[in-house]
C-alpha cells in the first residue's frame, strides 16, 4: 500500500470517527439514534453509513408536521469545511435525502446558494429541536444571504419544495 494511500485511509478513518462522535454527542441531547434506517446499531456490528458522493456520514432525520411523521436520510456536515461546501456542485439529490448543519453552539445563522445547483428549502432549526423558519425554493447560484430567525442549533437541506409537500410550518419537530 503507497504512503499516500494509507494517508489518505487515514485521514478518511479520523474524520469519520470525528463525525460519529459529533453524531453521538447530539444524540446525547435529546435527538434520535445515528445509525440508519434499518440497520439495529454499532452493537450489532454494524458499519456508519457513508454517502457515496460526498463521504459525509448518513442519519436518518424525523420530521412532525400536522401531516404526519416524514423520515429522511440526511448527510451530516459536522465540521467548518464540511458545512462550507454543502451541497455545493451537487446535482441531484433523493425526495427523502438532505444535509443537516449541526450548529454547536446554537447561533442566529444565515445560507446562501453559493455554486449550489439545485434550488433547496434552506429550514432552521431552533434548540428544542423545533422549526424556526423555513428560506422556501432558495434559487440556485443566489449569493444573497438567507437568515435564520433567531438561534439555530441546526440546519437542514431539502430539495426545493419539500417543506411544502410534507406541510412542514415553523414550529414543528425535526429530531435527529
Amino acid at each position: 500500500m503507497t504512503s499516500n494511500r494509507m494517508q489518505r485511509q487515514t485521514s478518511l478513518r479520523q474524520g469519520l470517527t470525528a463525525a460519529l462522535a459529533l453524531i453521538v454527542g447530539i444524540g446525547g441531547i435529546g435527538a434520535c439514534s445515528p445509525v440508519a434506517a434499518g440497520d439495529t446499531g454499532a452493537a450489532a456490528g454494524n458499519t456508519l453509513h457513508i454517502h457515496p458522493q460526498s463521504g459525509l456520514a448518513v442519519i436518518p432525520l424525523q420530521v412532525t408536521t400536522a401531516k404526519g411523521v416524514h423520515v429522511f436520510q440526511v448527510e451530516v456536515a459536522a465540521s467548518a469545511l464540511e458545512q462550507e461546501h454543502g451541497l455545493m456542485f451537487r446535482t441531484a439529490m433523493g425526495p427523502d435525502e438532505g444535509m443537516i448543519f449541526p450548529m454547536i453552539p446554537a447561533r442566529p445563522s444565515a445560507f446562501w446558494m453559493k455554486n449550489t445547483v439545485i434550488g433547496l428549502d434552506i429550514i432552521f432549526i431552533g434548540a428544542d429541536h423545533r422549526v424556526l423558519n423555513i428560506a422556501a425554493n432558495a434559487k440556485p447560484y443566489d449569493e444573497t444571504p438567507l437568515p435564520s430567525a433567531g438561534d439555530a442549533a441546526g440546519v437542514l437541506e431539502l430539495n426545493a419544495g419539500r417543506a411544502a409537500q410534507i406541510g412542514m410550518k415553523p414550529g414543528d419537530l425535526v429530531s435527529w
